[in-house]
């Protein structure tokens, strides 16, 4: 059976719907950096998508073919994630999403080595006919965080990071947003399919102890 990081990780991928402290250690990503409004049909976030899924399969299905990566197991690609911010700002403003900056990710499996990336980006150009340069290999160590489970729409978030930051303060915590912390998404839902109430992401913030 394919290695599902969700089931499998379930405190990183399925937490409740009220905030906890978790620590989240180095992960390895596909990443596109995008920005400007997310939300828009001609969006760099919704062109990186195709990109991310193209590269993820091709890792995925190597094992049909004469790639043989060392530790390899088959896996259920995860999530389609997003660390994002804005310029000089420490949160974010929801009512400006042309000032979006982000990086948008999936996670990898352990296995997956520098060289394994580089030859699925140039396997996947060759099958599919596309450009593939804009997505790089990214390792990242995310560590202490809060987290909690949004359930509605994407323009909802604000409360949930509310509660998420009384939460943080009251267990002695504070918020630790930087050049290389960020804000960050995790989508369960398929907004296309999904109506926007029932939308259901996970939302993490960097912290420090105070």
């Amino acid at each position: 059976m394919a290695f599902d990081f969700k089931k499998e990780y379930k405190a990183f991928y399925m937490p409740e719907r009220k905030p906890s402290i978790v620590t989240v250690p180095r992960m390895k990503y596909l990443a596109v950096s995008v920005a400007g409004d997310p939300n828009r049909e001609d969006s760099e976030y919704k062109q990186s998508i195709p990109l991310l899924y193209g590269v993820a399969f091709t890792i995925k299905m190597s094992k049909m073919g004469d790639r043989r990566m060392e530790g390899y197991y088959d896996f259920v690609v995860p999530p389609l994630e997003g660390f994002w911010w804005q310029e000089d700002a420490e949160g974010i403003d929801y009512g400006q999403k042309e000032k979006f900056r982000g990086l948008s990710v999936i996670r990898l499996p352990d296995f997956v080595a520098k060289s394994d990336f580089e030859w699925a980006v140039a396997e996947a150009a060759a099958k599919k006919k596309m450009d593939f340069s804009r997505v790089n290999y990214l390792t990242y160590d995310e560590g202490l965080s809060v987290q909690c489970m949004h359930v509605g729409a994407y323009d909802d978030e604000p409360a949930t990071v509310a509660l998420m930051h009384r939460f943080m303060e009251e267990q002695g915590y504070a918020l630790d947003i930087t050049p290389t912390r960020r804000h960050h998404e995790i989508y369960l839902s398929d907004a296309r399919r999904t109506a926007p109430e029932k939308l259901k992401t996970v939302i993490r913030h960097p912290i420090k102890k105070r």
